[in-house]
């Protein structure tokens, strides 16, 4: 059975962020991005503390179980450096009958074959 994957890139969960969840590095930063966000819309925790730079990742990650992501829109991905990128995104969601969205331009930078998140500026 197919099951979309949340990030919105039309493929099937196991195809896309579901490979990068069961241990494949991401390939570009915009690809480590979608998967932070579909972690985040499974509530895995220890997906998004593993793709975390060591240097600004908490000690715990707790996420609220009533908060329902429900899309993500890649406004920009660039690539900075040879080893740094940066990808705009608008995550939105809701809260029972509260919505909102989230902004925000995350740095990333690449470690051994895969991709970290460093930190991000919302908006």
């Amino acid at each position: 059975m197919f099951e979309p994957c949340e990030c919105g890139s039309g493929k099937s969960y196991l195809g896309c962020c579901g490979r990068l969840h069961s241990g494949a590095p991401a390939r570009d930063a915009e690809e480590l991005m979608r998967s932070r966000y579909c972690a985040f819309s499974r509530g895995n925790t220890a997906y998004l503390q593993k793709s975390w730079a060591a240097e600004t990742r908490p000690l715990m990650l707790t996420l609220d179980p009533a908060q329902v992501w429900t899309g993500l829109t890649i406004e920009r991905h660039e690539v900075t450096g040879p080893d740094t990128a940066i990808v705009r995104f608008t995550a939105t969601w809701r809260e029972g009958a509260r919505t909102g969205r989230q902004t925000e331009t995350s740095r990333f930078r690449r470690e051994g074959e895969g991709w970290v998140y460093i930190d991000g500026t919302s908006e």
